[in-house]
């Protein structure tokens, strides 16, 4: 049979084991708010029966139990939940980039307010109108030279503006490597501290708490899947051991980022900037565009040959998007796209078209003294038309009796205001344009414009209307993908957080079950107080 003092024994387990119990709920209170902790159990195991199975076991009825112990103390997360979540942060992060990226250019193109584009072009055009009911006015003149100021000021604020916000976004992409490298880097320094405490049979919950949090803003800038593998020596069964985290391509390919113990790539941008010399590319340069992402020895395109975006979404890829990038197609030709270098290359476009198209006619006219052959509009240093909106301007040159208004040098004359203020209905499909008071018409396809069709009016608002469809499209996907982050963060959060209702519960139960192995001693006590001091003492 068992000792005599087995009983003992049994209730200082007892004790000990719900006395870790108590110990583990009051760190949990204790860490209720702490941002990423998550709830510890601890899992109270059986000690082995007596007696043991053995040759020479004593033979008794049965096993007697010989009371309990804390075998581990184990974080209750949920590894699918944690899955879940990253798969769809990584979502967030790439609509989120993409959205914060269109606000700040419907900011911009805000074609709701007083000095908006649109308003510029229709005061420019209005001045012309009355221009010519009053050729020969040197203040309608002026009107229409201060309106044209006006309307190249407003080219160029949208032109600086968009390539201010664009450049920003270029740094931001160059913080977003930095902080992706940093976290690399914790997550296999991390991993080393992990596998040296599990090799020696602990469980490093608040190591593990710390990866988990940078494993999730990781996954906010990257597709990543992660896999785990053992420490090895004593681990135990429940041990998370070191986590390989692995890049996802958009065509399924997986580029290792840290393996075990190891930080094993670094994250590069190709065409962009080193400015602390240490071999990272920071950002990309405010005039070149991104060509690819090198992750270790392996470059990644953004896209393919036919355009088709292969890199791995998350926020990384938003903000590059929205930089704009290059690829070679399958012709072999560069090609520039992106968010805002398109909306830079279509406002080009149309500040070119029109300033050029306006000029063609101009040198048509004649001026208040006989002026003629003078351009209203200048694209100084320009060869094409890359960067007309922010290089068109009124020719500082051009006097106001040079406006020419006039198609026959009558001073009277306004026919070729109307001619000038026409071209708001201009379909720039036409190959030729007949202009009133001349008798030859103007060969649109001679001047060899950007844009082919529609009027100017129509190409910037259909500009305007994509991005603003776009916006929308960016921000409903945003806030489905916030939705859906937040359930299935509510899903995990109900299963790792602190409860403290529950805590409380449990802290009664250990201080109870505490409270009763205590008293269980002291009946043990008086039990052998009472075989020791009391049998054989008869007749005394």
């Amino acid at each position: 049979m068992s000792s005599t003092f087995s009983g003992l024994e049994i209730a200082k387990r007892a004790m000990a084991a719900q006395q870790s119990a108590l110990y583990v709920t009051g760190n949990n209170v204790a860490n209720a708010s702490t941002p990423g902790y998550t709830r510890q159990r601890v899992n109270l195991t059986p000690t082995d029966e007596y007696p043991t199975v053995a040759r020479n076991r004593p033979q008794m009825a049965g096993q007697i139990g010989t009371g309990v112990e804390a075998d581990s103390i184990q974080r209750v997360r949920e590894q699918f939940l944690d899955v879940q979540y990253r798969d769809n942060n990584t979502k967030l992060g790439y609509w989120t980039g993409r959205a914060d990226s269109l606000s700040q250019m419907e900011d911009i193109m805000n074609e709701t307010s007083d000095s908006g584009l649109s308003t510029s072009l229709e005061a420019f055009w209005e001045s012309l109108q009355d221009l010519s009911t009053n050729p020969e006015d040197i203040s309608a003149r002026a009107v229409v030279v201060e309106k044209g100021n006006t309307l190249t000021d407003t080219f160029h604020y949208l032109s600086q503006s968009l390539t201010d916000v664009k450049e920003n976004i270029g740094s931001q992409i160059g913080v977003s490597v930095s902080d992706i490298n940093s976290i690399l880097k914790s997550i296999g320094d991390l991993n080393k501290q992990i596998s040296a405490q599990e090799t020696n049979g602990y469980l490093p919950n608040e190591l593990y708490d710390q990866r988990d949090n940078l494993v999730d803003q990781l996954s906010s800038y990257l597709n990543i899947k992660v896999d785990r593998q053992s420490s090895g020596g004593q681990s135990l069964g429940i041990a998370e051991g070191m986590y390989n985290i692995s890049l996802v391509n958009g065509d399924g390919q997986e580029i290792s980022l840290v393996q075990g113990n190891s930080y094993v790539a670094t994250v590069q941008l190709e065409n962009g900037t080193d400015t602390d010399g240490d071999g990272v590319l920071e950002s990309p340069p405010a005039t070149g565009q991104v060509t690819g992402i090198t992750i270790g020895n392996t470059t990644l395109p953004i896209t393919d040959a036919n355009g088709n975006e292969t890199f791995a979404q998350g926020k990384l890829l938003g903000s590059i998007e929205s930089y704009g990038y290059q690829y070679t197609d399958s012709t072999g030709k560069t090609v520039e796209t992106g968010v805002f270098p398109n909306i830079l290359d279509q406002l080009d476009q149309i500040a070119y078209s029109f300033g050029t198209v306006f000029n063609a006619i101009h040198r048509q006219g004649v001026g208040l003294n006989g002026e003629t052959g003078n351009d209203f509009f200048t694209f100084a240093g320009l060869t094409d038309y890359h960067g007309a909106a922010n290089a068109i301007e009124v020719d500082p040159n051009l006097t106001y009796s040079e406006v020419a208004a006039s198609t026959n040098g009558d001073a009277g004359d306004g026919m070729n205001a109307i001619n000038l203020s026409n071209i708001e209905g201009l379909d720039m499909a036409s190959s030729s344009i007949s202009l009133e008071g001349f008798s030859n018409p103007l060969n649109i396809t001679s001047l060899n414009l950007p844009i082919k069709t529609g009027t100017i009016a129509s190409n910037y608002e259909g500009m305007i209307g994509k991005i603003g469809v776009d916006a929308q499209e960016a921000n409903n996907l945003q806030s489905n993908s916030q939705t859906l982050v937040n359930s299935v963060d509510s899903n995990r959060q109900s299963v790792s957080s602190v409860s403290l209702d529950e805590e409380l519960t449990n802290m009664i139960k250990y201080q109870q079950a505490y409270n009763a192995a205590a008293r269980n001693i002291t009946v043990v006590d008086e039990m052998l107080d009472k075989m020791i001091n009391s049998m054989g003492t008869v007749g005394r």
